[in-house]
């Protein structure tokens, strides 16, 4: 078993997190021998006992979970964001149908894995679990908030999917502001008056980067953590959309059905507002060094910064 590395990465907080809802027995845990990468080897280690390891079966880990929720238990069940697109069907049919809660937890989301290759880089998971009727979807952007987010499953009444990332990356909370943060709400990290620009994961780090940037500019950006796709807080949108008047969203995504799409579907049905996405086109990923890879995509705090210009020129 590894240690938990340090720093920021969102799947450290997810295992923690494991740890800390312990406390509850209905708590439990399934793996699909990606453990010592998601984290959840750190329950393992401690409640062997109340973990379940499957294999190289994420179907039949989604189905085992959903047993285990409809006997009264809390499944926490994780692989890869990948490999969790191998067990739609199960996911669809065995545990949002019929509405068990079971909490699935993706790692390694996005082409910010970099050398993994496109084979592994899932840019389509959010969009895949957006499309299924009451679950929660969630993006967190460092350790404490995934650790948070985690936290507040355990009381949380529908089924869920989490994305969480391999790489480090600077925290965007600390121990108390973290605390404010809620599923369904997102949070206001920087103040700004120009343009707002909502991002999620990883690219809540490029967006502050940007928002830097376009200060030295004269650009004032707000910055906003939109960590859970769905439901969308479309009370923040409104705002931000009065306050502002355009927006970016940021993912290291497709721009096809995450938050992008999201904040598009959600602007053109209440509060038409100019809006640009950055995130992946349509194309799949490829293997190259993290930031190479971000650059080579468009999707650093120097695309954030481009669609900015552009999206001002609109309002």
């Amino acid at each position: 078993m590894s240690a938990p590395s340090t720093g920021g990465a969102s799947r450290d907080g997810y295992g923690s997190a494991l740890l800390k809802l312990a406390e509850d027995p209905r708590v439990v845990v399934l793996e699909a021998d990606l453990g010592k990468s998601t984290k959840s080897c750190l329950f393992r280690a401690e409640y062997p006992e109340r973990t379940v390891s499957m294999g190289i079966a994420e179907q039949n880990m989604m189905l085992v979970s959903a047993g285990m929720a409809s006997s009264g238990k809390i499944p926490f069940a994780s692989t890869f964001a990948i490999f969790t697109e191998r067990a739609f069907e199960q996911v669809r049919n065995g545990i949002a149908r019929p509405g068990l809660i079971v909490h699935i937890c993706g790692s390694h989301g996005g082409i910010h894995t970099g050398t993994d290759g496109s084979s592994a880089q899932s840019i389509e998971d959010l969009a895949i679990y957006r499309t299924i009727p009451n679950m929660t979807v969630m993006h967190p952007c460092d350790d404490l908030s995934a650790e948070e987010l985690t936290l507040q499953l355990l009381n949380h009444n529908m089924p869920s999917y989490t994305r969480t990332a391999r790489n480090k990356v600077p925290r965007i909370y600390d121990e108390e502001s973290v605390k404010k943060i809620k599923i369904g709400e997102g949070n206001i990290i920087e103040d700004g008056n120009d343009v707002a620009i909502i991002a999620c994961g990883v690219m809540v780090n490029e967006a502050k980067i940007a928002a830097s940037k376009l200060a030295n500019n004269g650009i004032n950006a707000c910055v906003v953590d939109m960590h859970t796709i769905k439901p969308l807080d479309g009370k923040l949108i409104n705002k931000l959309a009065e306050q502002c008047g355009c927006i970016v969203t940021v993912e290291d995504h497709s721009i096809i059905g995450g938050l992008g799409g999201s904040v598009a579907e959600y602007l053109s049905r209440n509060k038409p507002t100019p809006l640009e996405m950055v995130g992946v086109n349509d194309r799949f990923g490829e293997s190259g060094d993290t930031t190479e890879l971000m650059s080579h995509l468009n999707i650093n705090s120097d695309a954030i910064v481009n669609a900015t210009n552009a999206v001002i020129k609109r309002k």
